[in-house]
């Protein structure tokens, strides 16, 4: 039976939303985690700490530690990897997850935004992996997951928020060339992105609010479908695209009403999946500034 028991997993941005869940999904079959996030203290608009997902991945069955780390910091991502290693002995599988966004367009991006969804999203998502696959070509199935979309070189997707759609595939990138890079070694490299929009802060506070939420799913459907790719051979399975929704289909998942937040809304699309159509990316956008 497939499983991550005693597997040891490294998951960036884990304090909350689809990274917690993620790692709680690991918990539940005993894993390990280091936890990867920079809030270490209640924050007035964001849930959970290092502190708060250690506990509750503790509660779920697993081994938690708490790594505080700025993933743009390369000294403080050297420092959590060690103590990962000295902690569980070694790392299996990656989880790039940690991202930064801000939909706008070229005029209305201050280059200080640019710049941090550039760090986070590429640079960190390169030097997390770099750091880690030194002990990841040690491991028996050892896998890196980035959270970032199928890249399709289509004007539509990078007209209205060029800067964040440049980020988010840089991670998409990476998966592309590290995949190809590693796979002789036996090193999985995927991708993961949601069909739909998942309910997260990023969703709430910037996204549309309470009313967005209600036409997205819960983070568990991304951590079920992480869990199904974690747990293939990773001589097998490497360099996919994955689809959350499309994963769990595979695995025999029919009924999907049990991860939305309102199983009678109208669920809202994710960004970079479907026919590209600038306009009606403008709009969504315009509704959801307003």
């Amino acid at each position: 039976m497939k499983s991550l028991t005693g597997k040891t997993l490294l998951v960036t941005g884990a304090t909350r939303g689809i990274g917690l869940a993620i790692a709680l999904r690991a918990a539940r079959d005993g894993a390990n985690v280091a936890v990867l996030g920079k809030t270490t203290e209640l924050h007035p608009t964001l849930p959970g700490t290092v502190a708060s997902a250690v506990e509750s991945i503790s509660e779920a069955g697993g081994r938690a530690i708490g790594c505080p780390c700025d993933v743009r910091n390369d000294d403080q991502v050297i420092a959590a990897v060690e103590r990962t290693v000295t902690e569980f002995g070694g790392i299996d599988i990656v989880v790039n997850n940690a991202s930064a966004i801000f939909l706008s367009g070229t005029l209305q991006t201050p280059m200080k935004r640019f710049d941090l969804m550039h760090q986070v999203n590429v640079r960190a998502t390169y030097l997390v992996s770099q750091t880690c696959l030194p002990y990841l070509l040690k491991a028996s199935n050892p896998h890196i997951l980035n959270l970032a979309p199928p890249v399709e070189m289509a004007k539509e997707w990078f007209a209205p928020t060029l800067a964040y759609t440049m980020a988010k595939y840089g991670m998409s990138l990476c998966v592309l060339g590290m995949s190809q890079e590693f796979q002789s070694h036996g090193v999985a490299v995927n991708a993961l992105w949601p069909k739909t929009g998942i309910a997260t802060s990023a969703v709430q506070n910037l996204l549309g609010g309470s009313q967005a939420i209600e036409r997205c799913r819960r983070p568990e459907i991304v951590a079920d479908a992480a869990w199904s790719i974690l747990t293939r051979d990773s001589r097998s399975c490497t360099g996919n695209f994955f689809i959350d929704e499309d994963v769990l289909r595979a695995e025999g998942v029919s009924d999907f009403s049990v991860y939305a937040v309102n199983p009678q809304a109208e669920l809202m699309s994710d960004f970079f999946l479907g026919e590209p159509n600038i306009h009606k990316l403008q709009a969504m956008l315009k509704k959801f500034d307003g």
